[in-house]
């Protein structure tokens, strides 16, 4: 049987600044979506500054008015990505297969002899000794729990979900605290009458099991490549969604190239507290690792519900459909100038690290 493990990065926007500042370490910090100290929001504070009250998706205002020697950064994406990739690499190298849960989420599928407990303390070790950041790690026998795990000993924890407390951590688990329950489906489950996920597994004990099938097995290569990000809180400015649509999208096209791959579909996925989960591919005629045609198909397929301008809190990206394709041959001449441009930004990045070139529009999202 195999179990997962679950890697959380502790803070991770904030966490990274810090090491790159020691200055800043131990101090009350927050990432600010924009340079403007005064005029931003808070999408990352570091521990300091959430002992202090102050959390995601405040204003930086009122976070300077609970602490006025509060720290400021403007948030570097570019900064981040690089980070979040190489500890995907770190991962890949263990062997097992592996899944990009977000920018500051990895899931591991672990099979055969391997002790859990001391692989999740030799990654944990390895990520502080290479990056001067914390992870926290969960294990237990469903992705799920994994990540439930994750969370239960924030920073730096090392947690365990199986029958020996799997009872007492669900009993004392609300049921909106598990991962996936927020917004319309937690809320309508509590409206039941549910109110903690022992509660959910008495109802639903099939929602904490994994399905079944054979560990370890796995195809000669990725079957999607995705990327998704949680805004610090639900966001209605269209342009700010776009901004991210658009940077996903190159994060996505970044790794296809890398991989040699192209993708016929592309997905996307939009949660707010308003419109629940929503999720819509399309599968087109034509692979593409372009940043901007896979934009460009993200946006056509989110028009279907972008013209009710919803609140938006989660995006995500994903291409699948994958050919082994890394630059398509042209057939026009502008088609040609548009390689030759795929390949100047990577050689550009590749040298000088993800994200020194970038789309302007995706200045929204940094």
């Amino acid at each position: 049987m195999s179990v997962f493990l679950h890697v959380d990065m502790d803070a991770f926007f904030a966490s990274i600044e810090q090491a790159v500042n020691p200055r800043l370490k131990g101090k009350p910090l927050v990432v600010g979506s924009r340079g403007k100290r005064m005029h931003t929001v808070v999408c990352a504070a570091s521990y300091a500054a959430k002992a202090l009250g102050i959390h995601s998706g405040m204003s930086s205002r009122e976070a300077f008015l609970i602490c006025p020697n509060l720290e400021f950064v403007k948030a570097d994406q570019a900064k981040y990505i690089w980070t979040s990739e190489r500890i995907l690499e770190i991962l890949q190298g263990y062997g097992f297969p592996l899944s990009y849960a977000s920018i500051d989420e990895f899931q591991m599928e672990l099979f055969g002899k391997v002790n859990p407990l001391d692989l999740g303390r030799i990654i944990k070790e390895r990520i502080y000794a290479d990056f001067n950041i914390t992870a926290s790690v969960g294990i237990a026998e469903s992705r799920i729990l994994a990540k439930l795990a994750s969370k239960l000993d924030k920073p730096d924890g090392l947690s365990l979900i199986d029958a020996s407390n799997f009872k007492d951590v669900l009993s004392r688990t609300c049921l909106d605290e598990l991962p996936g329950m927020g917004g319309k489906t937690g809320a309508g489950l509590i409206k039941t009458g549910l109110k903690t996920c022992w509660d959910l597994y008495l109802n639903l004990p099939g929602f904490f099991k994994e399905d079944d099938k054979n560990p370890g097995k796995s195809d000669e290569g990725p079957k999607s490549v995705g990327h998704s990000y949680t805004l610090p809180d639900a966001r209605k400015n269209p342009q700010v969604i776009l901004a991210w649509i658009r940077l996903l999208s190159e994060m996505v096209s970044s790794r296809l190239r890398r991989q040699g791959l192209a993708g016929f579909t592309v997905a996307v996925r939009l949660a707010g507290p308003l419109i629940g989960d929503f999720c819509l591919q399309k599968t087109y005629k034509t692979p593409t690792n372009d940043g901007y045609e896979i934009y460009k198909r993200a946006v056509q397929i989110s028009s279907k519900i972008a013209s009710k301008t919803p609140r938006i809190r989660l995006i995500g990206i994903t291409c699948s459909g994958l050919s082994f394709n890394a630059y398509p041959n042209p057939l026009f001449k502008e088609d040609a100038r548009r390689e030759g441009l795929l390949r100047a930004l990577d050689s550009i990045n590749n040298r000088y690290g993800d994200g020194s070139i970038y789309p302007a529009v995706t200045a929204l999202a940094r």
